[in-house]
């Protein structure tokens, strides 16, 4: 028998099935999780209870609101506690995402899941160790100092038949113990009197073990959201005009009464659904409802010319300011050489694989919402708003969604489904369409850059101006989603910023000047170019214009890329670190210029990028083929190095990596929202496509595992340098200086014609 070895990259590129399950759980399933809510109501933090318990079986239950959304914390969390304990990793089981049953920690975004309850698991579990020990102590009659833990088995030091385990400890009962808990959220502190263990001890963190979630995924037994049902459920759609929300006018009735499993027509303010038995009659009758609408009031851009003049001209609401050193603008006046330049960033797509999709629950003074969201409790509370119940009245469930990116921070669908289900009374499943959801779901927003460089008589850079312009996040904690803006609840914030990592400010310039202008793009009505955080939110396009002049500005010195960088991170030896690491990896060859390889039908080229964000490092050498008949660029590889702090699980964190530098080669190749006044034209993944299976670079990965970093987050950090990385491959292989993403064809094309 003949075994056959296939590398992850070849079973993508070979696969050309898709495999779809659908699981439809009978009444009395286990859909509601492993635990009872606790006695006293809801958690309370200062309970241990509210973290931790230990079965009878000897399993742990971890209780968090943070959730599994692909990125490998469920088992990254459970390590940590698997560590602190002393028990098996398999005896682990992770509860999350039940606001019945969790603390709020803040939602799962900007890669701080690790970083932040990272240490909110840690603590709680060493602090369930101390107290474990301590009935230890009592029942085996020794000092909790002679005692030892090895797979939840407690034993006496000198006397190994003296052992007793955890289950026998307190298996099925409560510990009754209060911790020490102090903020919230994300700032949440926990039981900090309490120490625990020294990383150099670590045993089970830091080693690559199996995902809890993969087998399932990849055998179709995995229960996504979109194949949950409950008994009595009705199915609904929300019908949104193909252009500018507004309210309608007329509904004619008479259109979809006859649909066989109709059920009814909703309506409060603008915002119209249909309720079915089935999910066929609820889209047979959301296609052919006739609704007259009123004519908008709000305008858009007509096109991207119009976009970028609006965030050029238009007067920001707030500066974000960055860091800001010496005069830079009085600098400018003493430079040999001053370099000038923009660059813009379209609106992008999350691109979700499975669009949204929520099942709500509403029965007179009482909500249950199941949902793929990010922050079930950030839901919980838009949900209460626009059913005007208390919160503690709405109860959120987390179950598995297809994609995400920051999407789901906040979910458009479990609005949608709690309207429907007051108005009929029932259970109801809202899944949006592929068109309503490039449609309408929140993009990534448009940006535009401009920077200045000054450099002196000795080659060195004095200084730098990088300013941002960039819309807010419109659909954010602080603002309405979509269906309460159809029923009249107005938004109290104008946007949350969109950041200013990524500028620059990595380098030690002695004169330093960054700024991101926050342009106001609230409209009078809900509106399709809505706004929120995308992975890494708004560090790719600042990363791409300020690595891409940097990389410009080298070359006009005739100075090797690296080389450069390393002048001005004298101070900083992690990034110094992960610049050389990438570069000895590719066996980087110093340079001052371009290769340029004019001949033939296709040049390459190699180019370079590095990032900070949120205290981590990734440094990126991507190799490209340029065809210059047709303009099209394919990149061949891409090696990245990556430093996130102390690595939890080795292979979680290569497999973050691997997708962050896929995604980064898609949004910098392919990705853009096309629009005109009307509202988005690419609803398909045909007017809008992402990278396909066979073109997906080699990756080639270092990782940079530092003991004496606190962990931090891998979700995002890899795709920044990307885009900056390609751009400048591509300036390497034909000298074309590309202004804007993505990297079409036709924009290389046009490069090409006018270099010549």
């Amino acid at each position: 028998m003949k075994t056959l070895s296939l590398s992850r990259r070849q079973f993508l590129k070979g696969s050309g099935a898709l495999i779809v399950s659908f699981n439809i759980l009978p009444p009395g399933s286990d859909l509601f999780g492993q635990s009872s809510p606790p006695p006293s109501g809801e958690p309370d933090p200062t309970q241990l209870d509210s973290w931790i318990a230990v079965r009878q079986d000897g399993t742990v239950t971890i209780f968090t609101s943070k959730v599994e959304l692909g990125t490998g914390i469920e088992t990254a969390l459970a390590q940590i506690a698997a560590e602190e304990l002393d028990v098996p990793l398999r005896k682990i089981k992770m509860d999350m995402g039940d606001t019945s049953r969790t603390i709020d920690q803040a939602t799962t975004s900007g890669s701080r899941t690790i970083e932040r309850a990272g240490p909110q698991v840690r603590q709680a579990a060493a602090a369930a160790r101390k107290e474990l020990l301590r009935l230890a102590a009592e029942r085996l009659g020794a000092p909790a100092e002679k005692l030892s833990v090895r797979d939840g088995v407690v034993s006496v030091a000198g006397n190994p038949s003296k052992r007793v385990s955890y289950a026998q400890l307190i298996g099925g009962k409560r510990f009754n113990v209060r911790i020490q808990a102090e903020g919230r959220g994300n700032e949440l502190k926990l039981a900090q009197d309490v120490k625990a263990k020294d990383p150099k001890e670590y045993t089970t963190v830091g080693r690559t073990v199996p995902r809890f979630d993969l087998p399932p995924k990849v055998t179709g037994e995995a229960v996504y959201i979109h194949d949950m049902r409950i008994p009595g459920m009705l199915h609904g759609r929300v019908i949104r005009p193909p252009t500018i929300n507004t309210a309608p006018l007329g509904i004619d009735e008479n259109t979809v009464k006859n649909i066989p499993g109709f059920v009814r027509i909703v309506q409060q303010g603008s915002f119209v659904g249909v309720v079915a038995k089935t999910e066929w009659a609820a889209i047979k009758a959301a296609e052919a409802i006739k609704i007259t609408w009123a004519t908008p009031v709000t305008k858009l851009p007509g096109n991207a010319e119009e976009l970028y003049a609006y965030l050029k001209n238009t007067k920001s609401f707030t500066t974000l300011k960055g860091i800001e050193k010496g005069n830079a603008a009085a600098t400018f006046e003493k430079a040999k050489k001053q370099y000038e330049t923009s660059y813009r960033w379209p609106f992008q797509l999350h691109g979700m694989i499975g669009p949204s999709c929520a099942i709500a629950d509403v029965r007179g003074d009482q909500a249950t919402i199941w949902s793929g969201c990010q922050g079930p409790f950030r839901i919980r509370a838009s949900v209460a708003s626009l059913l005007k119940l208390p919160e503690k009245s709405v109860r959120v469930i987390y179950r598995d969604g297809s994609g995400s990116y920051g999407r789901l921070s906040s979910d458009d669908s479990s609005e949608d489904a709690a309207l429907l289900s007051r108005a009929v009374g029932a259970p109801v499943r809202v899944q949006w369409s592929r068109q309503d959801e490039h449609g309408w779901e929140p993009k990534g927003p448009a940006q535009l850059q401009t920077l200045r460089a000054a450099v002196d008589e000795a080659g060195k850079i004095i200084a730098w101006e990088f300013t941002d312009y960039s819309f807010p996040w419109t659909v954010a904690s602080a603002t309405t989603l979509l269906a309460s803006e159809q029923i009249g609840i107005k938004s109290k914030s104008p946007g949350q910023g969109n950041g200013n990592q990524g500028s620059g400010e990595i380098y030690a310039f002695e004169n330093i000047k960054v700024g991101a202008e926050q342009i106001p793009w609230m409209q009078s009505e809900p509106f399709p170019l809505r706004t929120s955080n995308l992975r890494a939110p708004g560090q790719l396009s600042r990363c791409f214009a300020s690595e891409t002049l940097l990389n410009e500005i080298a070359e006009d010195l005739g100075v090797d890329p690296i080389e450069l960088r390393l002048r001005y991170l004298t101070e900083d030896k992690r990034g110094t670190e992960v610049l050389e690491a990438v570069a000895k990896k590719v066996g980087w060859q110093k340079r001052g210029a371009p290769t340029a390889k004019l001949n033939g039908a296709t040049a390459s080229g190699r180019g370079l990028a590095m990032t900070r964000r949120s205290g981590g490092y990734a440094a990126a050498v991507a190799d490209v083929e340029v065809d210059k008949s047709t303009g099209n660029v394919a990149v061949k590889r891409i090696t990245l190095a990556h430093d996130c702090g102390l690595i939890v699980n080795p292979d979680g964190v290569k497999n973050q990596v691997e997708g962050n530098i896929i995604q980064g080669v898609s949004r910098a190749l392919l990705e853009e929202v096309t629009f005109n006044a009307a509202g988005v034209t690419s609803l398909d993944w045909a007017s809008y496509p992402i990278l396909k299976f066979p073109d997906i670079p080699e990756v080639d990965i270092v990782l940079i595992n530092r003991q004496d970093v606190a962990p931090l987050g891998a979700g995002e950090l890899a795709t920044v340098p990307i885009p900056a990385a390609i751009a400048s491959a591509i300036f390497d292989a034909v000298g074309i200086k590309l202004r804007e993403v993505p990297f079409t064809p036709k924009r290389v094309l046009a490069g090409l014609q006018k270099k010549v």
